[in-house]
């Protein structure tokens, strides 16, 4: 009896060890992944964290199903390796919280956006949906914003492609500083910023005062370097600033970036050139400066290596050999501005744009140019209306003549930046944004 009772204790002892192991195991599992947020508390992780990275779901889009537990996983790697980092991967369900996300400006399921020192991301994560694809990308947005210099010399042989900001600091150690770290952390991606302290630049600044200043990329614009001349104790001055020089009014397309620029929804106004051409990017920025501030609420300036880009050109009928040219895209159909010179002329442009705005382009496709324009450009040439100057175009062969004698409907070519907004085979759109 007392070898059977102790036997019994035995199993019982082994039994409690069994079942609390496997309830630690059930544990981990259920703490593992991304922490789900909600209106309770997210604004405490965002207020402790420095880094949020947080996945944004509706259980009913199938898009959103298939990278639950890809961002779990992501999760679960994120937290092994950047451990003791202040990092932290959240998701949200936004049917139960709606109000979270009109908060963060969701248009789309999923979308995965980062809040950095408690300020959203300006530009949400577009890359692969993968663990290692995650860990990477939080691993290059937690390094030092600011590439420190120990030398002049080194602010010469910047790239020209780029646009920077530069600091010249006496201490590491102050409030100018701390404030100029956490605008580059917030701007890494539109400026580089380059800070150097002490005897390396004590020549660059009068003692006691630190200074700041962009350098605009040389490639791209004519601009010399400018000096920050507001408070440097205030971040909020700093980064008013700063946005303004790093998010430039005239930006390049590329295949990275354009499912950005699409969804932001306005017409493309293009300059297509060479990849060796820098005279034309320059030429167009100081057209647009000079010319089409006040079109920038209405329409999207941007430039475009024609080689990379040559799709469009071929729809426009053109190719590489006509570049440099300008185009607008309004995600319906192309237009081609005729005669890449006259960008010289003043207006020209601009009232390329009105005429997107008013229809004509679109009616003149269809139907040719009004029987007046067209008569005055013939005399303007000296030529007939069956001469080809090579500006236009090239229509159908076959046309009808309405009543008003004006030439049957030819569609202009359509939109090929269109095919580069989020994909339907990505997302869940909740809106159609053209």
């Amino acid at each position: 009896l007392i070898h059977f009772y102790k036997s019994f204790r035995l199993e019982m002892w082994r039994s409690v060890v069994l079942f609390c192991f496997i309830l630690h195991l059930n544990l981990d599992v259920c703490n593992s992944g991304a922490v789900q947020l909600d209106s309770k508390n997210i604004d405490d992780v965002l207020s402790k964290y420095e880094f949020v990275f947080i996945n944004f779901y509706a259980d009913w889009c199938r898009f959103s199903n298939m990278l639950a537990p890809i961002w779990d996983e992501g999760a679960d790697k994120i937290n092994a390796e950047l451990a003791g980092q202040s990092v932290f991967v959240g998701k949200i369900d936004c049917d139960t919280e709606s109000n979270l996300g009109t908060r963060f400006h969701i248009t789309k399921y999923p979308t995965i956006k980062y809040v950095r020192n408690g300020q959203t991301g300006r530009k949400e994560y577009r890359g692969q949906r993968s663990a290692q694809a995650f860990l990477d990308f939080v691993k290059e947005q937690i390094k030092s914003p600011v590439e420190e210099f120990d030398d002049l010399q080194h602010l010469m042989k910047l790239e020209d492609k780029h646009q920077y900001v530069i600091g010249y600091f006496e201490r590491r150690d102050s409030v100018e500083y701390d404030n100029y770290k956490k605008v580059a952390a917030l701007l890494k991606e539109e400026c580089k910023f380059m800070a150097g302290f002490g005897d390396t630049v004590d020549k660059m600044h009068p003692p006691g005062h630190d200074i700041v200043a962009f350098r605009p990329s040389k490639a791209r614009s004519n601009e010399d370097d400018e000096a920050f001349d507001g408070n440097l104790r205030s971040q909020e001055e700093l980064e008013s600033w700063a946005q303004e020089k790093c998010n430039p009014i005239v930006r390049e397309i590329t295949f990275e970036n354009a499912e950005e620029l699409t969804e932001e929804g306005l017409p493309f106004l293009i300059l297509f050139h060479h990849p060796d051409d820098t005279d034309s990017i320059k030429d167009f920025n100081d057209l647009v400066k000079r010319e089409l501030l006040g079109e920038r609420s209405q329409v999207t300036f941007l430039t475009a290596d024609g080689i990379k880009f040559a799709h469009p050109l071929h729809h426009l009928g053109k190719s590489k050999e006509d570049l440099p040219l300008i185009a607008i895209d309004s995600f319906r159909h192309m237009y081609l501005f005729p005669k890449y010179e006259d960008y010289k002329v003043t207006g020209k442009v601009k009232q390329f744009l009105q005429d997107l705005y008013s229809g004509k382009l679109h009616r003149e496709f269809h139907y040719g140019p009004d029987p007046d324009e067209e008569k005055s450009k013939e005399e303007e040439t000296g030529g007939g209306a069956g001469d080809n100057t090579g500006n236009h175009i090239p229509r159908e062969p076959t046309k009808q003549r309405r009543g008003d004698g004006r030439q049957g409907s030819t569609d202009p070519p359509e939109s090929q930046f269109k095919h580069l907004r989020p994909s339907d085979n990505r997302y869940t759109l909740l809106r159609d944004e053209f």
